[in-house]
């Protein structure tokens, strides 16, 4: 097969949780623009919406469904729903994060909200989901993950701003644990020729951003910037395509070169 064809989406029927933050919009585009099918969920179906209706009037195929992650009736309602409408389910990525904690300190409650959602809410999704494309003997998981999942704090990108006060630590927990809930998920899946892969970005660039914090952060990484709106883009469509059928159980960080200094 001609390469290019190998990597069109054309005919696949894609879900993204999440769709409305920072890396869900650019992971939409990604999808819909390579031919998928792409369905987003979460709570905030208003926000998702609207992002529908942009890639529908671009001439793409998006529609916006109701997901509570935290809530695996919600999760169940949610497949149930997706095989109504599409008969099938090729691509699975779990992009949607709960950030219930904001500092070291925070009430324990928070932290076990935390779990609920990024843990135990994702493990629901992954396992439903995962469900269907056992039936259908093919499918792609994409977790999205962060460098942080990979490397402590670096205290010096703040150096010289008001941020990277709190340390909310369950980010990274959950983060670092979906690494290896990949190769997991990869050795599970595997023998029904499901795949699962983890990318792990490093920080998007945003207009919020003080000016030394950018070049901070920029100075710690190998191409000497932050991530724009498009570097996930390729990775996506990449892993979501039949370009990358022999790879599975793989975390890539998309960050720049930031964890290979």
């Amino acid at each position: 097969m001609h390469v290019m064809k190998m990597l069109s989406l054309e005919g696949k029927t894609a879900l993204l949780t999440g769709g409305a933050g920072k890396y869900g919009r650019q992971i939409v585009a990604a999808l819909a623009e390579a031919g998928a099918d792409t369905y987003i969920a979460s709570r905030n179906t208003a926000a998702l919406e609207e992002v529908a209706e942009f890639h529908r009037n671009k001439g793409e195929k998006v529609t916006a469904l109701k997901l509570d992650q935290g809530d695996e009736q919600s999760v169940l309602q949610l497949r149930d729903e997706m095989m109504e409408r599409a008969g099938k389910v090729d691509i699975l990525v779990n992009n949607a994060v709960a950030r219930t904690t904001k500092s070291w300190d925070d009430d324990l409650s928070a932290y076990d909200e935390s779990w609920r959602i990024n843990a135990t809410g994702l493990h629901a999704v992954t396992r439903a989901f995962g469900k269907v494309m056992i039936e259908q003997n093919s499918g792609s998981v994409i977790n999205i993950g962060s460098m942080m999942g990979m490397v402590g704090i670096e205290h010096h990108n703040y150096d010289g701003t008001d941020m990277g006060k709190g340390w909310p630590s369950d980010y990274f927990f959950h983060k670092g644990g979906m690494i290896n809930y990949t190769r997991f998920c990869a050795s599970y899946f595997g023998r029904f020729n499901v795949r699962c892969n983890c990318i792990s970005p490093g920080g998007l660039q945003e207009n919020s951003h003080p000016e030394q914090f950018v070049k901070n952060y920029s100075d710690r990484t190998q191409l000497g910037r932050m991530a724009n709106d498009t570097d996930l883009k390729g990775i996506i469509v990449f892993l979501a395509s039949d370009a990358s059928l022999y790879l599975t159980g793989t975390n890539i960080p998309v960050d720049g070169g930031y964890t290979a200094k």
